[in-house]
């Protein structure tokens, strides 16, 4: 009960507005693509991005936006889950002032559900709604997660869990691999238990909610953070806390990247497999633009961008998330096996694209190969 009522208070915490952050007003697309499908598609290979009814998100203390929200000099502030901010299933404002994966897909069917706003924790569902990722969450965590949601899913009135289509995101493995270099080989974060973990998580999904997309962020190469933190002292002592690997010399930058790549190969080893295409009703989707980023976003004098981060120098500021989410949403549109593996992180510029009005899908390993095979008519 404590913990709910502090969660509500949070809902009246602050948000800086002298923060930055990044919209897009007035973004418009070819008309054909907002359309949504005549018929409810069967198939998770044609559906339409007004044909997604519902939204929700796994992860950890990125997914549920840390300190996002939290005023330049304020590092209590980080404890703070400003999930209504979060790039992938944040709902607070419009695209036209915030740019998350939910807001863009507002502008395809302004009815979607699961959505976060405000601020509070997974728990309190004023504010999470579907979006159940928890600070610290490591791999093997997600498969609770997997199962609150789908507990939360099949209980809400408003959702049709046989036939309305559900958009889950997932995000893991910056804690496991703060934990990395503590383990002995084969260890708990190891990449075959790293891997066997998100794979329990996703047949959890698979099992329970039929029509279903799920999609992956992909890892990040996290020697990135030590360029971050680079004589920034507070930052960098307080990295010892957040990230012990991280601040393990005996990890170097190299150790710390090849162990994220290895994470970065199990996600894709799982798309190779097929193992959740086995059904027409739900699928399984990588979104790789992070996995060949080494440096971090950038001003034009060439010092790191703190503007993107929290006061933690971790944790992605609102303007951070407002970033990874147009990266996120143009890996989103594109087909796989073309999908951007880096991205520009400083490049405000970057667009926010449109879907193929030729292919105007949420772009899967099967409708990439062959579109025609799923077209289908428009209402």
């Amino acid at each position: 009960m404590l913990t709910r009522i502090v969660a509500l208070a949070l809902l009246a915490a602050p948000i800086s507005a002298s923060l930055p952050d990044l919209g897009y007003p007035g973004w418009k697309c070819d008309d054909s693509v907002y359309k949504k499908s005549k018929n409810v598609p069967t198939s998770a290979h044609s559906v339409r991005f007004s044909d997604i009814k519902v939204i929700g998100a796994l992860g950890d203390s990125l997914t549920a936006a840390n300190g996002a929200g939290a005023a330049k000099g304020d590092p209590l502030a980080v404890i703070l889950q400003y999930r209504g901010l979060a790039f992938q299933c944040g709902g607070d404002s419009t695209l036209d002032e915030h740019v998350t994966v939910a807001n863009v897909l507002k502008k395809f069917n302004p009815n979607i559900i699961g959505y976060s706003t405000g601020i509070g924790s997974a728990n309190v569902w004023e504010v999470a709604k579907l979006n159940q990722a928890i600070p610290g969450a490591e791999a093997i965590d997600i498969i609770t997660q997997a199962r609150s949601l789908v507990h939360i899913i099949q209980a809400h009135k408003e959702i049709d869990v046989k036939n309305d289509w559900k958009l889950i995101n997932i995000f893991i493995g910056a804690n496991d691999m703060c934990a990395y270099c503590e383990q002995e080989e084969n260890g708990p974060h190891s990449k075959e238990l790293w891997k066997k973990n998100v794979i329990t998580a996703v047949q959890i999904l698979k099992d329970n909610l039929p029509r279903t997309i799920v999609s992956m962020t992909g890892m990040f190469d996290m020697r990135m953070l030590r360029e971050i933190d680079h004589d920034k002292y507070f930052c960098d002592g307080l990295h010892v806390f957040e990230c012990g690997c991280e601040k393990n010399e005996k990890f170097t930058n190299d150790d710390i990247s090849a162990a994220c790549h290895r994470y970065m190969d199990a996600q894709q080893e799982i798309v190779d497999s097929g193992i959740f295409d086995t059904t027409d009703d739900f699928t399984f989707v990588l979104q790789p633009f992070f996995n060949g980023i080494v440096t971090p976003p950038l001003k034009p004098d060439g010092d790191v961008n703190l503007d993107w981060f929290a006061p933690d120098c971790f944790h992605f500021s609102k303007l951070g998330h407002a970033n990874v989410a147009k990266h996120l949403w143009n890996n989103i549109v594109q087909p796989v096996g073309s999908k951007n593996h880096i991205v520009n992180l400083s490049d405000p510029t970057i667009p926010l694209n449109c879907p193929d009005a030729t292919c105007p899908f949420f772009r899967t390993t099967k409708n990439s190969a062959d579109c025609s095979k799923f077209l289908t008519p428009s209402a």
